[in-house]
């Protein structure tokens, strides 16, 4: 049975690789300090004989024994990476820095969890991963997107320098159950302010692009990049299927059946005018491509916000 280490496996996608890990006979122990996670998340997994969880912050050490590590610790929306942007910086640099040495001295595989946000404001779409992409070093969101292009060199260099196996995954917009409530994020803000009610907000004129993938379909990804044989990365793992803000707006409203007006407010510093993946690298070397469609995994959501909200 191998012992996985999952950071920041109390947060949205950490939880549910927590699931699928112990699904497959994996012996799984989490780790989250709880700032953007919640122990909610993980709540039904606490009578799992093979699952452990251990509150520490990764900016300090941690001393375990692992056959593989997927490091995914690290706030992932503006409102959230923005509160404390040093400490996301710090998470990115000094967190990844203990889980490669970590990785070094057991001789564990990590993968680690980058982003889409590496390619900034893109002049190349869809994004490649040969893109070295197009980033403002000194702007609100440079804590989060320099800090995982930083992340990213860390485990290239470990690689060379230390033999260390790694896994670099570039994750592209996800959705699904257990977004937070005030995520932050515009698929769990839509649905939460259509259930309530409340306006949709919309950032500039709603015509930049995102593509939107559901979560069962990106946990599939990383797990067969962590099993591949020798593909390193970066690989792209997203739903290359493009929609507006606008559109996605009008199919929430749709679907959760709200009367919402959609309202416009400015569109925040350095934010992406397109988003979406070349995904053939994937496709080749994995066998991986999206399955659930938006308006499946759309439904799933709102179902889970719909109970959230009430309960």
């Amino acid at each position: 049975m191998n012992r996985i280490l999952v950071t920041g496996g109390a947060g949205f996608l950490g939880s549910h690789l927590c699931d699928f890990l112990l699904d497959r006979r994996g012996e799984v122990i989490c780790v989250d300090n709880c700032f953007s996670g919640s122990k909610e998340n993980i709540r039904h997994l606490a009578g799992r004989p093979a699952f452990e969880f251990i509150r520490h912050d990764i900016i300090h050490p941690l001393f375990v024994e692992v056959d593989k590590i997927y490091h995914l610790a690290c706030p992932a929306s503006p409102i959230h990476y923005q509160f404390n942007p040093i400490k996301t910086v710090k998470t990115n640099v000094m967190g990844t820095i203990n889980m490669l040495g970590l990785a070094k001295r057991t001789g564990a595989g990590i993968l680690l969890a980058s982003t889409s946000e590496v390619y900034g404001d893109p002049e190349v779409h869809p994004q490649t991963e040969r893109y070295w992409g197009h980033v403002n070093p000194i702007g609100l969101r440079s804590c989060y997107d320099e800090g995982k292009r930083v992340a990213e060199t860390l485990a290239m260099d470990y690689h060379r320098q230390n033999r260390v196996a790694i896994r670099i995954a570039r994750i592209f917009n996800t959705y699904g159950p257990r977004m937070a409530v005030k995520d932050g994020r515009v698929v769990s803000n839509f649905i939460v302010q259509a259930l309530r009610g409340e306006p949709l907000t919309v950032y500039g004129d709603g015509k930049q692009t995102r593509s939107f993938c559901y979560v069962s379909d990106l946990i599939d990804g990383l797990h067969r990049l962590m099993e591949s044989e020798d593909l390193t990365g970066p690989v792209n793992l997203g739903n290359p299927s493009e929609f507006t803000i606008l559109e996605l707006a009008e199919r929430i409203l749709e679907r959760t059946g709200s009367r919402s007006a959609i309202i416009h407010k400015p569109l925040p510093q350095d934010d992406p005018v397109q988003r979406c993946p070349d995904i053939r690298l994937a496709r080749e070397r994995l066998g991986w491509e999206p399955r659930v469609s938006l308006e499946e995994g759309l439904d799933r959501t709102i179902a889970y916000f719909k109970e959230k909200l009430n309960s």
